[in-house]
């Protein structure tokens, strides 16, 4: 195949395994863990978990991203469609509240195969970068349920340093539009669990709290009460993070509560994490 599904538009051959493109995915899906996972937005795992599937590669490769040995290395096993439908199966009736695809972009098309053999019931969570091709997205309408894309940066040098891509805060921007199209309302069932709606992170990074109030107001522009926002404290250095030193440590109690006061002020909606998640026993296992 010729892959132009995020907004790198690398015009990729992708063969079997391996492909030209910035994540060098090939056609064939690559998975790093299949298993409950219980430490997302409580409306998204609340007792139960969710049943999250990591995908392998990724189309933004973000220098300090926790999940580095999967997303830029690309380690997994690879799973045929048949083989995943049967996998969100057995994760449906293991209890789980929800089912979340995490950086699935690259595969989108396999996704939607998969669910074109088995639809779970329970609803089907979008985890994404936020930096997504609205072509892509619509392939996805009907499909989905919520999304749970990150808006990362207001300040475009920033992304262009720490991730790599050129006009990050527009694309998310109207990626979120084109997810609130097909998602337009929250919805929730009896029991808090998210059925139908878009949630918004936003992982504060050390010294940069200027970007993160510039994206909180940029979320209070352009979505104000459409979404909810969940404002992560979680951030630990990691991966190649160590070579850049202004993201070389966890933030600090005053970097976060001077983003805490801006989300206050705004009036935004949502969930905040506490401090104490940034720690790496929350990075899961890589079974594969």
């Amino acid at each position: 195949m010729v892959c132009n599904l995020c907004p790198r538009k690398c015009n990729a051959i992708r063969d079997e395994l391996i492909g030209s493109g910035f994540c060098k995915c090939g056609e064939k899906m690559k998975v790093a863990r299949i298993a409950p996972h219980y430490w997302e937005e409580p409306c998204i795992s609340s007792e139960n978990g969710c049943g999250a599937v990591f995908f392998s590669g990724c189309t933004l490769k973000c220098v300090y991203c926790q999940n580095y040995e999967i997303s830029s290395e690309n380690n997994g096993r690879y799973i045929s469609s048949v083989e995943l439908s049967e996998k969100l199966k057995e994760l449906e009736q293991s209890g789980v509240h929800t089912i979340e695809f995490v950086s699935a972009t690259q595969y989108v098309d396999k996704i939607i195969e998969t669910l074109d053999i088995y639809k779970p019931s329970v609803p089907i969570i979008y985890n994404t970068s936020g930096f997504e091709s609205v072509e892509t997205l619509r392939k996805l309408d009907g499909y989905i349920d919520v999304y749970l894309p990150d808006f990362k940066y207001s300040d475009d040098t920033l992304a262009k340093r720490l991730s790599n891509c050129e006009n990050y805060s527009e694309i998310a921007i109207n990626a979120i539009k084109e997810m609130l199209r097909q998602c337009p309302n929250l919805t929730f069932d009896d029991n808090g669990i998210i059925q139908k709606g878009v949630i918004i992170r936003h992982l504060v990074l050390p010294n940069h709290t200027k970007n993160s109030i510039g994206v909180l107001r940029l979320i209070k522009e352009h979505f104000s009460d459409s979404v909810l926002l969940s404002l992560m404290g979680q951030y630990t250095p990691y991966a190649k993070a160590f070579d850049y030193p202004d993201i070389n440590r966890k933030i600090t109690p005053r970097e976060y509560d001077k983003v805490l006061d801006e989300l206050i002020a705004l009036n935004l909606d949502g969930f905040a994490q506490e401090l104490e998640s940034a720690d790496k026993s929350y990075i899961p296992q890589w079974d594969y």
